[in-house]
């Protein structure tokens, strides 16, 4: 499957177009907190923990169990998670369930499995 890259071979500059897209480009700050906000999607842990979390909210327990984890190795994920809002906790007595953030972590959640399943 090697897809030949195209190239553009004119060397005009559309300045309406280029003044367009860079009036509307975030500022560099906002776009590395993207990237970084994208970065926690890069490992399947992670992913597997959202997956979970996609269907139900449970405790660490539980994950730790239906992922077939220690459950050091699945509040370490978690951590990283919450810090980059993409779960959150909930506290029920002595025991916390986490569930993905909110509609916008699971539509973006969503979108990505269909992305990836249209391509097979």
């Amino acid at each position: 499957m090697d897809k030949k890259i195209e190239t553009c071979s004119c060397n005009i500059i559309h300045h309406e177009i280029v003044s367009e897209v860079s009036s509307k480009m975030p500022n560099e700050e906002t776009l590395y907190d993207l990237a970084e906000f994208f970065k926690v999607f890069g490992d399947s842990t992670r992913i597997r923990i959202m997956c979970a979390l996609f269907e139900h909210e449970m405790c660490v327990c539980d994950i730790a169990a239906l992922l077939n984890m220690t459950q050091s190795a699945v509040s370490h994920q978690l951590r990283v998670l919450k810090q980059a809002r993409l779960v959150k906790p909930r506290k029920e007595g002595k025991v916390v369930y986490y569930s993905l953030d909110d509609e916008h972590i699971k539509d973006i959640f969503k979108e990505g499995l269909e992305h990836i399943s249209e391509g097979r």
